[in-house]
């Protein structure tokens, strides 16, 4: 592995956070996605 020095568990870390907040991000334009999808399919229904 490299070599990080003395701030390799803060920059591991890091790195994981931006892991899980890039994850939640996307899960969370998925279920928005969705639930814009449902709304516009009881809209079109309704007409």
């Amino acid at each position: 592995m490299i070599d990080l020095g003395p701030h390799a568990v803060f920059i591991v870390w890091t790195y994981i956070g931006v892991a899980l907040g890039v994850a939640g991000l996307i899960a969370w334009t998925l279920y928005d996605a969705r639930a814009t999808s449902r709304k516009l399919a009881a809209l079109e229904s309704r007409r």
